[in-house]
């Protein structure tokens, strides 16, 4: 296995972009949906990440100096001489670093991504074909749609009612597997939320109203 997959908790992390374009852009956004403080350096800026808020704007050349107290670093400019000495930087103070033109370079590749909700699946190639990752992860998005964001908020409503009854987590298992057993994702697709009830009943009893559930989730 080339690449070790895991999913990082950036809330609260400093990260830095260095590189105000596109791709700079899409790398701070990203970040701040993640919940990390972003700092983006750049000579020039373009006016999508000007008006992108909760990010600190350094509009100038970058610096080592930049890589301090940093979480992760993305090298995102258009000068592939600047992304390699941002990643030979980065990690001479041990920063994990993403270099944007040479991926393979850097410390980590992002993967094409699909989100709906919690549930987020990555696909990697590992750079063997971008264009299958992305034929994958768009299949993905067909294959579950958004119904299954909310299937997962009533899922962790109805885990979070659980444990605040004191029942067992061991037996948690056996419910959420009959529970995906009932195929609640179609039911919620197809808003068939009596049905859902009806199943909550069968399997939980009285007290698990899927639309009460859902709503202490959103």
């Amino acid at each position: 296995m080339k690449y070790y997959p895991v999913f990082l908790d950036t809330r609260g992390r400093n990260c830095l972009v260095v590189g105000g374009g596109r791709v700079g852009t899409r790398k701070a956004k990203t970040l701040v949906r993640s919940g990390a403080y972003v700092t983006v350096v750049s000579k020039k800026m373009c006016e999508a990440l000007e008006k992108l808020p909760g990010i600190v704007v350094k509009r100038r050349a970058f610096h080592p100096g930049d890589l301090e107290g940093m979480f992760l670093v993305f090298a995102a400019t258009n000068d592939a001489g600047l992304n390699q000495q941002v990643l030979t930087d980065a990690r001479a103070v041990r920063v994990l670093c993403n270099s944007a033109d040479a991926p393979g370079q850097g410390d980590f590749i992002l993967p094409a991504v699909m989100e709906q909700g919690d549930l987020i699946c990555a696909v990697s190639t590992c750079g063997a074909s971008p264009v299958l990752a992305k034929k994958i992860r768009d299949d993905l998005a067909q294959a579950y749609g958004p119904e299954y964001a909310m299937f997962l908020l009533l899922m962790k409503a109805i885990r979070k009612k659980l444990l605040a009854a004191g029942h067992d987590p061991q037996g948690h298992k056996m419910i959420f597997r009959a529970l995906m057993e009932k195929n609640l994702p179609a039911l919620i697709a197809a808003k068939d939320f009596a049905a859902i009830d009806t199943a909550l009943f069968e399997l939980l009893g009285n007290g698990f109203d899927s639309t009460d559930l859902i709503s202490q989730k959103l």
